[in-house]
């Protein structure tokens, strides 16, 4: 349990670094192991979910050292990954767990995967079905982990993706890798291309046509090992961005944060509501990044859908808490994927801010929210529900409220953001 002190005086101010983009720790770790020769990263993320991924590799027969934030790869190519003589623990990783069902469905043996509590009750289905197209073996226990991969050769696919999921497209790509003949996929909605930029970047071919949500993807590319820095998580930086929008009298800077256009939609929607965030970018090869300013403004509410999410779905608990400051009726609905999240975030975001006195409705999909009323806090006993995510927002929600309260479950930010409360404190 961790006591949380309430509103600040003097609003936040500072610079900050944020950790590496988790997306993009994920996914070096993993093109890295199936590439040729060696593959450096810096500013790798150390949470825990990125470790899970670290591990797992390391277990299927690839060396990896890891000094800090650097981690050296020494990539095994697409068909040298052995198999471990242990189940692969995901631990709480679902981007672990669903990218490595499509890479290990094509491999030469069979992998059982599990997790821990949370993580087992979140769906498999969504990657196992669609990978089974391609001849893939997949045994998932009633559509959860424990999954048993049982790997064989994989045959080309054009698919239809059902949900608009930048994990489940990147299981797709990287058992297309290992197919007879190109693969298509085409997405619902365009989706985080973290893992098309990788791919290319290490060597690999996947085209996306003139309609944006079509990609084709080239089978048994030689993969070939680099050298990059991962830059710093927009999903990590959204928690100090919506701090110091909210805080009065806030002005802060965020330095080397990525901003990749599918990570980006929760500057969309603040600008929207009003909000004042200046970007410096600049130039690189590879994932655009730059640095932002922010400062707090009176905001507006706002209405988002559908069409809205994908490049928002990590980011919406902190759309919800700006809407709950804002001069307004706010709408968040399409949102439906929250649901099988870590926790039941729609729950677990009504369940919490209502014990802040936030007036909120709970949706199927989404939330209303009446950002005009006044908060009065009934309940100071707030509960991440076991989720990075929830546990942060609370923590920001902390400092807009006039006495302290306690979060039970604060550990959970490990997940994702070790550090989270040690550099709130530095812009307090």
């Amino acid at each position: 349990m961790k006591t949380l002190k309430g509103k600040p005086t003097g609003g936040l101010h500072g610079t900050l670094v944020v950790p590496g983009d988790k997306s993009i720790s994920h996914r070096g770790i993993m093109l890295g192991a199936i590439s040729e020769g060696t593959t450096k990263l810096s500013h790798f993320l150390t949470s825990a979910d990125c470790l899970s991924t670290l591990a797992a590799f390391q277990q299927l027969g690839v060396p990896i050292e890891r000094v800090g934030t650097n981690v050296t790869i020494q990539g095994v190519g697409l068909h040298g990954l052995h198999a471990s003589g242990q189940p692969l623990d995901m631990g709480n990783s679902g981007t672990t767990t669903r990218l490595i069902m499509g890479l290990l469905a094509g491999q030469n043996f069979d992998t059982t995967l599990i997790g821990d509590q949370s993580l087992s009750k979140r769906p498999m289905r969504r990657v196992s079905e669609p990978l089974a197209r391609m001849g893939a073996t997949i045994e998932t226990t009633d559509g959860h982990l424990p999954v048993t991969i049982k790997g064989r050769r994989l045959r080309a696919t054009h698919y239809q993706l059902k949900v608009a999921s930048a994990q489940v497209k990147s299981a797709m790509i990287l058992a297309a890798l290992q197919a007879t003949e190109p693969s298509t996929l085409t997405e619902l909605l365009p989706t985080r291309d973290h893992t098309e930029r990788m791919l290319t970047a290490f060597g690999g071919q996947i085209n996306t046509a003139a309609d944006g949500v079509t990609i084709t993807v080239q089978p048994q590319p030689h993969l070939f090992g680099q050298t990059m820095t991962v830059p710093g998580d927009m999903s990590s930086a959204a928690f100090f961005i919506t701090a110091a929008s909210l805080v009065p009298g806030s002005t802060i800077t965020l330095k080397d944060v990525g901003l990749n256009k599918t990570r980006t939609g929760l500057l969309d929607i603040l600008r929207r509501m009003g909000g004042k965030v200046t970007i410096s970018t600049e130039p690189t090869n590879g994932e655009p990044i730059g640095d932002l300013t922010v400062q707090s403004a009176d905001l507006k509410p706002i209405e988002i859908g559908k069409d809205d999410i994908p490049a928002v779905i990590d980011e919406l608990p902190l759309v919800a808490l700006l809407a709950a400051k804002a001069n307004g009726v706010s709408r968040i609905t399409g949102a439906e994927e929250l649901r099988v999240k870590e926790t039941d975030r729609i729950s677990a975001i009504v369940t919490e801010f209502k014990k802040l006195g936030i007036a909120i409705e709970e949706l199927p999909d989404g939330f209303v929210i009446d950002g005009r009323k006044p908060w009065r806090v009934t309940d100071p006993n707030l509960d991440a529900h076991d989720d990075h995510r929830i546990g942060m927002v609370l923590g920001i929600a902390a400092l807009l409220v006039d006495t302290p309260v306690t979060l039970t479950g604060a550990e959970s930010v490990g997940i994702s953001y070790p550090a989270f409360f040690d550099d709130l404190d530095k812009l307090l």
